[in-house]
């Protein structure tokens, strides 16, 4: 359950869009239903009721035996006895009559919302992160209601996120990165071409691209990936300003408190700055001590009028990323380069790229409405 976790998320079953489905279909099923005098019907539990009851216990802790008599139907409702609540749970077609033990029950409550969504919820339990998850589609093709070439695993083409970066070196660290510590969901993530070379390179020519990709309503998940610096803060404000579609996001390098006394050299000679939407390249992010060798400095390069700030550079920055694409070859990462960087950079992408398809979830229709 835990490495599917952010797949979920990445599907756009955030905790968030489950509470959008769960409280829509508690809403209807209220709407809908009305007592003997036409008084309203009680009220079902609120989300939050929901997700403690339904992971107050883990899975694995629920009893699974199976029970060959139904005629005591407590060994099968085992701790879930209170009816009082069960009914207040917004499940529509609920129907007990299958259970066969307290595990199979506990399904029966809790198992009406898309199943993703019922996964979700059930990795709120800590506990139930370490369970293993069987995908039993065997049966299904067994039976002839389905082909075994409907089950593909990966994302789907529709599913995936276009990373539109400034620059070839962004692509390449930013693959070997979730090649090194996401694994688990690099096949959501997509990069431009850039075999022949960048089409795109450069703020300029991004913010360009992002505003043609808005103007021709692309459906495809695009996350606009702009640097840390001078240059990429002010693209950035001009991407955000494009009134950009649901599926598209922009975002900037995240500032980190390692950016914030940084050793600097300029006009004015050396000293400690803050180089956080200065100077911060995706460079900057990967392990900067380098053996043997001095520690890493940013020379300040140019003034910004627009935005009235000095551009910075990170000095011998295809130094720091050579020795990443060497020393991590293969998906392996050796025991004394820090990624520490490089894994908030991630976060915040799997982050952007998860609440772009929780908004896109948001405005799709649940199967129920």
């Amino acid at each position: 359950m835990r490495d599917v976790v952010p797949r979920l998320d990445l599907l756009g079953f955030t905790l968030g869009s489950v509470r959008d489905e769960y409280e829509s279909l508690a809403k209807q099923l209220l709407d809908d239903s009305s007592t003997d005098d036409g008084e309203p019907s009680a009220g079902f539990m609120s989300f939050e009721e929901f997700l403690a009851f339904a992971t107050t216990h883990a899975v694995s802790d629920l009893d699974d035996t199976f029970v060959f008599s139904t005629e005591d139907w407590s060994i099968v409702r085992g701790r879930f006895t209170d009816e009082t609540l069960e009914q207040r749970i917004p499940h529509p077609d609920h129907d007990a009559s299958q259970a066969w033990s307290e595990r199979s029950f506990f399904g029966s409550l809790v198992c009406f919302l898309h199943p993703y969504s019922t996964l979700r919820i059930l990795a709120e339990n800590r506990r139930n992160l370490d369970g293993e998850l069987l995908w039993h589609y065997g049966p299904l093709v067994q039976a002839g209601w389905a082909s075994e070439e409907d089950f593909v695993p990966g994302a789907r083409r529709g599913q995936t996120f276009l990373i539109a970066t400034e620059g070839t070196s962004d692509i390449a660290i930013l693959k070997r990165a979730f090649e090194l510590l996401h694994p688990g969901v690099q096949d959501f993530i997509r990069f431009i071409d850039v075999k022949t070379g960048h089409p795109f390179s450069g703020t300029g020519s991004m913010v360009k691209f992002a505003e043609g990709l808005a103007k021709i309503d692309v459906q495809n998940h695009v996350l606009f990936l702009f640097d840390n610096d001078a240059e990429g803060c002010y693209a950035h404000q001009k991407v955000t300003r494009m009134n950009l579609p649901s599926n598209m996001r922009a975002l900037i390098l995240p500032e980190l408190e390692e950016f914030r006394s940084f050793l600097t050299e300029g006009p004015e000679g050396s000293g400690r700055s803050d180089i956080n939407r200065r100077a911060a390249a995706i460079e900057c992010y990967l392990d900067l001590n380098l053996p043997d060798r001095p520690p890493a400095v940013v020379m300040w390069t140019n003034f910004k009028e627009d935005i009235g700030v000095y551009q910075g550079a990170l000095k011998f920055k295809d130094s720091y990323k050579k020795r990443f694409l060497d020393e991590t070859a293969g998906g392996k990462s050796s025991a004394v380069y820090d990624t520490a960087k490089l894994q908030c950079v991630l976060n915040a992408v799997i982050g952007e790229c998860s609440s772009i398809a929780e908004q896109v979830q948001r405005i799709s229709e649940w199967p129920y409405l």
